[in-house]
C-alpha cells in the first residue's frame, strides 16, 4: 500500500496515494524530443490540454523549453542559469525568459478560461516564468532542476505557496554525454532529493507542497535507468509523494530494441505503458505521461491491483 498524501496547491489540495494520477505534458515548443513542434501554436496546445483532459488526465504540464539531451544552459544578463540552447539547432537560440513567457501564458490562460477547473502545472526552472504562470492560473511548478539553477526560485516558491515538484537531474544536458560513472545510482539520487529537499524546508518551502521525481532520463545514461525503475519502492524512503516521468525516454527504445537498433518514438508506447504499471505497483502516486488515454487506463488496473 502507497503512503496517503495531501498535496498542498495553496488554494486546493489533492489527495495522493487512493489513485494514481495522471499528469499530461503539454509541450509548447518547437524541439521537444517526443512531440516538438506539435503543439507549438497556443490554440492548438489549449485543444491538445484539452483531449488530455478528456482522456484522463488529472493534471496538465505545460512547458515552453525543451531540456532535452544537447539543450545547454547558459547565463543571461544577470548571471544566473536561466535559459537553454539546442546543440543540433542551426541557430543555437537560447530560450529567453521573455520568449518562455511569450509561449506558456498565453496557453495558461486560455486553458484556464476553457476549463477554470483545470488542474496546471508549468515545467520552468526560472523564476520569474513560475511567477507569471501561477499568477496566470498555474497551481503547480515542475522544476527539473531541482530547484538549483535559479537562486530566486526557492524564495519565489516560497511567496507563492504553490505545488511544487522537484526533479532530479544530474548535471546538464549538454554534460550528460561525459558525467563520470555512478557506483549505486538509487544511493545517489536518494541522497541527493533528500539533500534538496531539506535545502527547501530550510528556505521555508512547506512540506506538504513538495512532491519527488528522480528524473528518468535526466543525467542518467541507458543502463543506469533500469535500477531506478527496479529499485523504484526505494524512493518511498524519503516520505514524500513521488512522480515518475519515462514517457517514450530513449533507454525504452533502448530495452525494446530489434535487430539490434533502438525503437525510434512513435514505437515507444507499449514499453512506455509497462514501465508506468510497475512503477504504479511499487508506489509512484503520479505519472507524467505524453499517452495519457493508454496510461489512464492502464492505472486503472494497476491501481486495483495496490489497493
Amino acid at each position: 500500500m502507497r503512503p496517503v498524501f495531501e498535496w498542498n496547491l495553496g488554494s486546493r489540495s489533492l489527495q495522493l496515494g487512493k489513485r494514481t494520477l495522471i499528469m499530461g505534458v503539454v509541450n509548447v515548443t518547437p524541439d521537444s524530443f517526443s512531440d516538438g513542434g506539435l503543439y507549438y501554436d497556443r490554440d492548438r496546445a489549449v485543444e491538445h490540454a484539452l483531449e488530455l483532459l478528456e482522456d484522463g488526465a488529472d493534471i496538465i504540464d505545460i512547458g515552453g523549453e525543451s531540456t532535452r539531451p544537447g539543450a545547454q544552459v547558459v547565463a543571461d544578463a544577470s548571471g544566473r542559469e536561466a535559459a537553454s540552447v539546442d546543440t543540433r539547432s542551426e541557430t543555437r537560440r537560447p530560450v529567453s525568459e521573455a520568449e518562455e513567457l511569450k509561449r506558456v501564458i498565453p496557453v495558461i490562460q486560455s486553458l484556464k478560461q476553457a476549463r477554470r477547473d483545470a488542474i496546471v502545472s508549468v515545467d520552468t526552472y526560472k523564476s520569474t516564468v513560475a511567477r507569471c504562470a501561477v499568477e496566470a492560473g498555474a497551481e503547480i511548478v515542475n522544476d527539473v532542476s531541482g530547484l538549483r539553477w535559479d537562486q530566486q526560485m526557492t524564495r519565489t516558491l516560497r511567496e507563492l505557496k504553490c505545488g511544487v515538484v522537484l526533479m532530479h537531474m544530474r548535471g546538464r544536458p549538454e554534460e550528460w554525454r561525459n558525467l563520470p560513472p555512478v557506483e549505486d545510482v538509487v544511493l545517489l539520487v536518494k541522497r541527493e532529493l533528500r539533500e534538496w529537499a531539506n535545502a527547501a524546508l530550510r528556505e521555508g518551502i512547506k512540506q506538504d507542497r513538495l512532491v519527488l521525481d528522480p528524473g528518468f532520463g535526466f543525467g542518467k545514461n541507458f543502463e543506469q535507468n533500469y535500477p531506478l525503475l527496479k529499485r523504484f519502492q526505494e524512493f518511498a524512503d524519503l516520505r514524500y509523494p513521488l512522480l515518475a516521468g519515462g514517457s517514450r525516454k530513449s533507454f525504452l527504445g533502448r530495452a525494446l530494441a530489434r535487430n539490434g537498433k533502438d525503437v525510434p518514438i512513435d514505437g515507444r508506447i507499449w514499453g512506455t505503458i509497462a514501465m508506468e504499471t510497475a512503477i504504479i505497483l511499487k508506489g509512484a502516486h503520479i505519472i507524467r505521461t505524453h499517452d495519457v488515454r493508454a496510461s489512464a487506463d492502464a492505472r486503472k488496473i494497476a491501481d486495483i491491483m495496490a489497493s
